[in-house]
């Protein structure tokens, strides 16, 4: 408004301007010795028409403005109209949506108290649940009475409304066909969603008109012949049917106890297990030459075993004293614990923690002294440090004068290990305020540190490969000059050196001269030193079991 105000004022002021510049120009001719060609007449109409150009450039600029100023104003009263609508549209679909919500809810509470009413009576099957939530809002709130409902025969209670809701399509397919081989099949193809498709099995299960059975046969192919990789690896596939077998065999568990004793009685009949006992006794004398993974507490073959029996109540017919031998060919195994408790080995965890801090294993021991509450027996701060003493230990031989760079590097590579093990177990156990994490992770940094200097030093030190040139030839690379410091390898640390992350699994190093035993061939808590060191395999902590 101000600079409005100023304008109009010289604007009007030009009037007074122009008379000024007349006297002056009278002035000019009084006192003039030559004559002007400019007359005055034609300097006031220059000057006039400027002026008047002025005033109507303004007047035009100033509707402008106000034309601006209302176009603006109903621009903003319209998006507040359309702010108005679009809030009370999105309040009034979740009214709608909540109604169809409440009314598929009732109508499911009613299905389930009519079966649990009567379980002679048909039982109701909600097809249209999905299209209820995500009707348009177009649609009136559905009355109960609007929902589908179709009746089945009662001797088909396996497709309920949880079946419905919770399984694959293909899923049910299967186990209604009990085709174990496409079981697996489907298992392996979709393996990338196998922690959903892990959810879905014990419901997919009650399709089965058998599913004990089902998993029986699922194990026909555990112990085929093994065809090992060509580096040495091996069978990727054997070992991923292994893990389906488990896996199967955890959901029919998980399928039982959900059912509950009366249920368990008559989907596990003694037929069944004597089916499940003929595969047992087929599988125990395999136990006793087991590979690598026993002696990291990582066995399959071990770990199949145990709940073959745990999952078909067999263990009866096997002594205790035994079954607890095999024990720490699993413990890296996240099942482990809920193993030992159902096959009720539970009074057993004092020996066989024993043999695990025996054997250099102190964080398997801290693992299963704290899922058996024997922490107050076996301290998990003195084993922990125990374990990590033992790994320095290990590494001291190694004398810096007369160590090849790969022999140094293995061993700041074991106590890495070691140090992320430990760190683990501490963060899992909740031990912080026990055992301060900070000057382990201070280390483990001082270590990645110096494997990234090394490795850039190995790196530098490389000949550089010839370059054919355009023309045939080939372009013979300058000599190195050694003295001229590398530029990059003085790069600063946040360039180079990315915060570290214990997000990934890792594997810690295992003892030196002891390992799992031929488990099930001896009767004493003593490991066999045949596999000598496996510091470079370590022993892996058994991720969220997938494939």
């Amino acid at each position: 408004m101000a600079d409005t105000q100023s304008v109009e004022t010289l604007i009007d002021s030009a009037t007074s301007k122009i008379q000024q510049l007349q006297q002056a120009f009278a002035e000019l001719e009084n006192h003039r010795a030559v004559t002007l060609n400019v007359k005055w007449k034609e300097l006031e109409e220059h000057f006039h028409g400027l002026e008047r150009s002025l005033k109507r450039r303004y007047h035009e600029l100033e509707d402008q403005e106000k034309e601006f100023k209302n176009k603006a104003s109903e621009a903003r009263m319209i998006l507040e109209q359309r702010e108005a609508a679009v809030v009370a549209k999105e309040q009034a679909s979740l009214e709608r949506l909540q109604e169809k919500r409440d009314a598929a809810l009732f109508a499911i509470g009613d299905v389930l108290k009519k079966h649990k009413s009567s379980s002679a009576e048909p039982v109701a099957v909600i097809h249209e649940i999905n299209d209820l939530v995500n009707a348009s809002e177009e649609e009136k709130p559905p009355d109960a009475k609007d929902i589908v409902i179709e009746t089945e025969d009662a001797k088909s209670p396996s497709h309920n409304v949880d079946l419905d809701l919770k399984a694959r399509p293909q899923l049910i397919k299967l186990c209604e066909e009990m085709d174990s081989k496409g079981l697996h099949t489907f298992i392996s193809d979709n393996r990338k969603n196998l922690a959903a498709i892990r959810e879905e099995i014990p419901f997919a299960l009650k399709a089965a008109a058998d599913p004990a059975g089902l998993v029986l046969d699922s194990l026909d192919d555990f112990y085929r012949l093994e065809i090992p990789s060509l580096d040495g690896k091996r069978d990727s596939s054997l070992l991923g049917l292994r893990r389906t077998c488990i896996m199967l065999m955890e959901c029919l568990d998980q399928l039982l106890e959900d059912a509950g004793f009366a249920s368990t009685c008559s989907i596990i009949s003694e037929d069944i297990k004597e089916q499940a006992m003929v595969i047992a006794e087929d599988w125990k004398p395999k136990l006793d030459n087991l590979d690598i993974d026993a002696c990291s507490g990582n066995s399959l073959e071990a770990h199949a075993f145990l709940q073959l029996l745990a999952t078909f109540g067999v263990s009866s017919n096997f002594d205790e004293e035994e079954l607890s031998k095999l024990v720490p060919a699993v413990s890296r195994r996240r099942q482990t614990a809920d193993l030992c408790r159902s096959l009720g080995l539970a009074g057993k965890m004092p020996g066989v923690i024993e043999v695990l801090i025996n054997s250099g294993r102190q964080i398997d021991a801290v693992n299963l002294a704290h899922a058996f509450d024997l922490t107050g027996q076996y301290s998990p701060v003195p084993l922990l440090k125990s374990y990590l003493k033992e790994a320095r230990k290990v590494s001291s031989p190694v004398k810096s004068g007369n160590s090849s760079p790969t022999a140094q590097n293995e061993v700041n590579d074991r106590e890495l290990m070691a140090l992320k093990a430990v760190i683990k177990c501490i963060e899992e156990q909740k031990l912080e305020e026990q055992y301060p994490v900070d000057p382990l992770q201070k280390r483990v940094i001082q270590l990645e540190k110096a494997k990234a200097d090394k490795k850039r030093v190995v790196e530098a030190a490389k000949p550089q490969p010839k370059r054919p040139r355009a023309n045939g030839g080939v372009t013979v690379p300058a000599p190195r000059v050694c003295n001229i410091p590398d530029k990059s390898f003085y790069a600063t640390g946040t360039d180079r050196y990315l915060p570290y992350m214990y997000e990934r699994q890792y594997a810690y190093p295992g003892p030196t001269n002891t390992h799992a035993s031929p488990i099930m061939a001896t009767a004493a808590y003593n490991l066999s030193p045949s596999h000598g060191s496996y510091f470079r395999n370590g022993y892996q902590y058994q991720a969220p079991y997938l494939h």
